[in-house]
This record gives C-alpha cells, sequence and structure tokens, in this order.
C-alpha cells in the first residue's frame, strides 16, 4: 500500500510538469495581456525538436535547449501577429498548433523517414548522475523535474517581486498608463509572448526526452489546452499554475491504478474531466489581467 502511494506522488510530480510549464507559459504571456492558446503548438514543436536534436547531435542537453529555442521562434511569431499587426489572438494561436501538427510531422519523414521517433539519450547532470543516491533518484524524477521547480520558484520572484514583473504586469493590466511613463507595451508583450513559447517547449522537451522517451504523431495530446486550465485555476500565478499542474498530473498519474473494472475509453478521460470540472469551479472566481486578449494601439 505504502509502495503504491509513493509511485503514485512520483507519477504525479512526473506528469505535472508539462501542464505547469504550459501553465506558466500562459501565465507569462497573459500577465502581459495576450491571449495564447498556441502553447499546444509550441509543446509539440518542442517535442520534435528535442528528439530531433539529441539524436543528429547525441546531446540532450543540447536537444533540450534547441526545443526551448523553437518555442521562443513561435512566440515571436505570435507576438509578431497579435502585437505588431494586432491580428486576432486566438487565430493565430489555432494557425500555430494546425502549423506545429503539420511542420512535425514533415520534418519526422524528412530526418528520419517515420513519424514514430525513439529519442536516443536521457538528460544526464554529470558528477550528481554518478552518485548512487541521485542515480536513484533522478531514476523516479528525472532532472527536468528539479529544473521546472526552480523555474516555476523563480517565476514567482520575476513577475511579483522584480521590475520586469512589475513592468509585465502592468501591461496586462492597464497598457495606456505604463506606456505613458514610459513602458514600451509592444517590447514587454512580445517578452511575454517568447517566454511563454520558451517554457510550453520545455515542456514538450520534458514529454519526448524523458516522458514518453520517444516522439510519436499529436504526442502534446491536448496537455497545451489543459495547461491554459492551470493557468486560470491558479489564478494566473507561478505558484497557482503549478499547484494546479500537480491536480492534473494526479488524474493521470492515478489511470493505471483504477479498477479493471472501468473501461479504458473512460479512464483515458479524466484529465479532460478534471479540466472542465477546474473550468466550471473557477467560473466567477479567476479574474484575468484586465487588458488579457486586448490589442494595444498606440495614440
Amino acid at each position: 500500500m505504502t509502495g503504491s502511494i509513493v509511485a503514485i506522488l512520483a507519477s504525479t510530480i512526473r506528469l505535472a510538469v508539462p501542464y505547469s510549464l504550459a501553465g506558466l507559459g500562459g501565465t507569462y504571456s497573459e500577465r502581459s495581456g495576450v491571449v495564447n492558446i498556441g502553447l499546444e503548438g509550441m509543446m509539440l514543436t518542442g517535442a520534435f525538436t528535442a528528439v530531433a536534436v539529441t539524436n543528429i547531435t547525441g546531446s540532450p542537453w543540447l536537444g533540450l535547449l534547441s526545443a526551448i529555442v523553437s518555442g521562443i521562434l513561435l512566440g515571436l511569431v505570435h507576438s509578431v501577429v497579435c502585437v505588431t499587426f494586432r491580428s486576432d489572438q486566438i487565430v493565430s494561436g489555432l494557425a500555430i498548433n494546425i502549423f506545429a501538427m503539420g511542420i512535425t510531422v514533415f520534418f519526422a519523414w524528412l530526418l528520419f523517414n517515420k513519424t514514430q521517433i525513439r529519442a536516443e539519450g536521457a538528460l544526464h547532470v554529470p558528477i550528481l548522475h554518478d552518485l548512487p543516491g541521485f542515480a536513484v533518484l533522478f531514476s523516479e524524477l528525472p532532472p527536468l523535474v528539479f529544473l521546472t521547480a526552480l523555474v516555476v520558484i523563480a517565476s514567482h520572484f520575476i513577475l511579483f517581486k522584480t521590475v520586469f514583473g512589475l513592468r509585465l504586469r502592468s501591461v496586462g493590466e492597464h497598457p495606456e498608463a505604463a506606456d505613458t511613463l514610459g513602458i514600451s507595451v509592444y517590447k514587454m508583450r512580445y517578452a511575454g509572448v517568447m517566454i511563454s513559447g520558451a517554457l510550453a517547449a520545455m515542456g514538450g522537451a520534458f514529454l519526448s526526452l524523458e516522458h514518453a522517451r520517444y516522439f510519436v504523431k499529436g504526442m502534446s495530446g491536448g496537455r497545451g489546452f489543459i495547461g491554459l486550465a492551470s493557468m486560470i485555476f491558479g489564478k494566473w500565478t507561478p505558484l497557482g499554475s503549478a499547484g494546479a499542474g500537480l491536480l492534473f498530473g494526479f488524474g493521470e498519474a492515478i489511470k493505471p491504478y483504477l479498477p479493471k473494472v472501468v473501461p479504458s475509453q473512460f479512464i483515458d478521460m479524466i484529465p479532460y474531466i478534471l479540466t472542465m470540472l477546474v473550468l466550471a469551479s473557477a467560473v466567477g472566481r479567476a479574474k484575468p489581467p484586465a487588458a488579457d486578449g486586448i490589442p494595444y494601439i498606440k495614440e
């Protein structure tokens, strides 16, 4: 019994990583005033890029870095479309998701002649991985779990304790007032969306390098959208988004332990049912940034 509880706890923490990173990415973007439903596509692109670069270079850390860069580039595209040209943010996000579905399959066939690509390596921490105690720990909780925890804590500090965070939040709440104080609304929104893309892609890299150990078509499986639910339930805060991510991770972790009489189709629905329940419970209580989703026109 105790062993099962420990296993479920470890699985919850691992499985919460992509949800938490996607939710954290959404927090940065929407705190700046830009809705980013392209997190799903950014996560999928990150998952493919991580495996592709890892297999080509032999370095999983370079694969992770490349995945983060791919997310930043997609965030840049979303920023240009939504911030500079003030196009519809929902349509732009959907376009990124559709683009990611196609481009990842295209390059998978082009580079590897197949759509399911096994990751030829996992993240290895020099020195620490060679110590017996850490080797056992990392076998249960991969290095990206600890990196994610550091990113969440650092993000809380950045958003609420630094000048950058104050400026980012100001352009999402009252961009006109921020502009009169000399804060560049466009630059801050670009920064928020690009950070958002980097974090979502990092979540995708975790899926392909540490969780599944392979890339396959559409492997993000809606986690980017569930990440948005984590953001809303967490009230657009890093710690809240991470906490909601743990809830979704728990919903996925208990699936193998449910009675065999429960239909597998229902078991697969659990994370999505949780998403609907979370969103329903958040209605009326979760208040987004005042200028979220509203393009800014400099007068």
